[in-house]
């Protein structure tokens, strides 16, 4: 897998949800803060966005709202006064009851959804996101998104038969080019930067697409191309840390994925991920997560019923 593949794979749990909503007139709605991330689509008409200590964010038809921490937010069809924020009706009863009424105000229509997320194991990729990833609707900007909107927005309009398999395959397929678009327009952030430097982002597949070869900086080194002073400070530089150390917390985090998602022994995720013995995968595990893998195990089984 590539590195925004892993990096979205390895925070991901459970199944995304969405909602299609229409309402007109006067209207707000908050959404608490959530462990994962939240997103609106605006299909139709305008509508703002308050996040919880943000300033508030205009959207129009077509832009995109990427809220990759979970941040509480106001959705409102006015850049509402704090009154009506403190009275703003819960999004889960205003969804469920919302139709367009016959009252004054444009009509609005919202795609809107959340991912769930296991922050433990987040990439430093989706950790610098920032609170809200605004993704305006600019002529010719982003055709992919925009693509995956049209899908979606039909899918979720009129269930089709196998509409329980498209609709989260889409879901996924937003969060991907949201994250994308975010990247081409990031004007700072250290990913985006990393990504396109082609020395590092050599050496970052090379180790993501077999964490468990008997990977040396000399050989990652050869593997990119370049002398191994050259790669250290190029992949430190850009990164935060050494190839070796990225090296090793990425198995660990590997190995937390396949302990959630697998009932493979230990022994055998210990070969995938390149340690020798399932002790040693133990022994570094429990020093990264201040758990051992049984009990991670038996955590993510509990939640996961929950």
């Amino acid at each position: 897998m590539d590195v925004v593949s892993d990096a979205i794979a390895a925070v991901r749990i459970g199944q995304p949800s969405s909602n299609r909503v229409r309402v007109s007139g006067s209207w707000c709605t908050r959404l608490a803060g959530y462990d994962g991330a939240g997103f609106h689509v605006v299909l139709k008409g305008t509508c703002w966005l308050l996040p919880e200590g943000g300033p508030p964010v205009s959207l129009r038809a077509g832009d995109a709202v990427l809220l990759p921490h979970g941040t509480g937010h106001v959705l409102a069809d006015s850049p509402a006064d704090a009154a009506a924020v403190r009275h703003a009706v819960p999004f889960e009863r205003w969804s469920e009851e919302s139709r367009p009424p016959q009252a004054a105000g444009g009509e609005a229509e919202l795609l809107c959804g959340k991912y769930r997320l296991d922050r433990s194991r987040a990439h430093p990729l989706m950790s610098e996101l920032p609170e809200v990833v605004l993704l305006e609707n600019r002529v010719g900007s982003h055709p992919e998104l925009r693509s995956a909107i049209d899908l979606l927005g039909r899918e979720l309009e009129a269930r089709q038969p196998g509409s329980c398999i498209a609709v989260p395959s889409l879901l996924d397929l937003l969060l991907v080019y949201m994250i994308r678009s975010w990247m081409a327009e990031a004007a700072t952030g250290a990913w985006p930067a990393v990504l396109s430097d082609t020395v590092t982002t050599a050496a970052l597949r090379a180790l993501h697409s077999d964490p468990a070869a008997p990977w040396t900086n000399d050989r990652l080194a050869a593997e990119a191309g370049v002398s191994r002073p050259t790669l250290a400070r190029r992949f430190t530089g850009l990164v935060g840390r050494p190839p070796m150390a990225y090296l090793t917390w990425w198995r660990l985090t590997l190995a937390a994925t396949l302990l959630r998602e697998t009932a493979d022994p230990l022994a055998a995720i210990a070969q995938r991920v390149g340690y020798g013995t399932p002790y040693a995968l133990s022994h570094a595990f429990k020093r990264q997560f201040d758990t051992t893998p049984g009990r991670y195990r038996a955590q993510a089984g509990e939640q996961s019923v929950g």
